[in-house]
């Protein structure tokens, strides 16, 4: 009996010599503590210097260049010259125009002082003629009564009284026509009319030869010397025009609940990256670069640094809300964090444990987690680990 006790005793033993040999050894994992915190949340971007305008100079007419008054980084005022044509055609044309409008206004005065008395003159004289021929048409008409002319001659008064009425009536239009709504002074006004808006014609295209700045800025390339020939369509040189300084910045579309408008974000130049400067948002924009994953953001820079030139590389350090007792964990130990689904690792009494959370807000390669993991729990960072595994503290 007590041989048989102890063959049981053996047996058991051995067996739970086996089972502890087979047990799998505990994983030495890094673990993170759940510890929630106030997290002041930021964006971290690069961008760049946003010119506020860049205006291409060109001329709208050809012509041989005769003086450049600018080079490239010079600073140049609002209607300074540029650039200067040959202008001698064009004035040539202009006192060719001027030359028009005096003939036009002296034909405009001669309708009015001579034409005008001349025919009115003759219009006085003929109504005296006719007055005469109704005379002599009816003295004729008379003595013909008494038989002292022929038939003959009271023809002869009838035709020269319709003669004196046609001259008349030939006189009153040509006196109409020279008249200030006559057809005659209205022709001469509108040949004056004409003259003088080609002179206006003439001096616009002569005020082209000179090509002026549309606004004050700064010369950024120039493509033109004197002795070539300027065509419009063919750029000259490039201005940078003065106006608001403004940052474009795309942010990672994660970080679009850390922005608003109006808040204010510390820049700085690669470039100086000692010189820092405050840039207020003002526009966010409202479409999202599906292939980039980022969104478009614009700064004003109230007090821009003299250091700040168009296109320079800039960092961007943006403030976001204040998180009150949050647990934040490092992106990568969440496990599917993309997906609907996102799980972690727990280290529960020496076991690897999946937990299912929700996600918040996620900042510079931080998450935070809003349910499923407790305060003081121990989240095992490595992503080796399976559930289940028996797992230890590197430390």
């Amino acid at each position: 009996m007590r041989r048989k006790i102890f063959i049981i005793v053996v047996v058991l033993l051995l067996a739970a010599l086996t089972l502890f040999m087979l047990r799998p050894a505990n994983v030495a994992v890094q673990l993170i503590s759940a510890v929630p915190a106030d997290i002041q949340t930021s964006v971290v971007a690069s961008g760049r210097v946003l010119a506020p305008s860049r205006v291409d100079i060109g001329a709208t007419i050809t012509g041989r260049v005769e003086t450049v008054r600018v080079r490239e980084g010079a600073r140049v005022a609002a209607d300074e010259i540029l650039v200067e044509l040959d202008p001698r055609e064009l004035k040539a044309a202009v006192a060719q125009a001027e030359a028009a409008v005096t003939r036009a206004r002296a034909r405009v005065s001669s309708v009015k002082t001579l034409a005008l008395p001349m025919a009115q003159a003759a219009q006085q004289q003929a109504l005296a003629n006719l007055t005469l021929a109704e005379r002599e048409a009816q003295r004729a008409r008379d003595l013909l009564a008494k038989g002292f002319v022929s038939r003959s001659r009271v023809d002869d008064a009838e035709r020269q009284l319709d003669v004196a009425r046609s001259q008349l009536e030939s006189a009153r239009a040509q006196t109409g026509a020279q008249s200030t709504t006559g057809a005659e002074a209205q022709q001469a006004q509108s040949l004056l009319v004409e003259a003088e808006a080609a002179v206006l014609l003439a001096q616009a295209r002569l005020s082209q030869t000179l090509i002026r700045a549309p606004a004050a800025g700064v010369v950024l390339e120039r493509l033109i010397e004197p002795g070539d020939i300027a065509q419009p369509g063919r750029k000259m040189m490039t201005l940078a025009l003065d106006g608001p300084v403004r940052l474009i910045v795309q942010v990672d579309e994660k970080n679009l609940p850390l922005i608003r408008t109006g808040a204010v974000a510390t820049a700085a130049a690669d470039a100086f990256p000692n010189e820092r400067f405050e840039a207020v948002v003002n526009y966010v924009s409202p479409g999202i670069d599906a292939a980039r994953g980022t969104v478009e953001l614009r700064l004003d820079v109230p007090k821009p640094p003299p250091l700040l030139k168009s296109d320079m590389t800039i960092a961007m350090d943006l403030q976001g809300p204040l998180l009150k007792q949050a647990i934040m964990l490092p992106a990568d130990s969440v496990r599917q964090l993309q997906t609907d689904a996102p799980w972690l690792l727990v280290e529960r009494d020496g076991v690897a444990v999946r937990v299912a959370v929700r996600t918040g807000l996620q900042s510079q390669g931080r998450v935070a987690i809003i349910e499923g993991l407790k305060a003081g729990e121990h989240v095992i960072i490595n992503r080796d680990v399976e559930a289940g595994a028996r797992v230890r503290d590197l430390r």
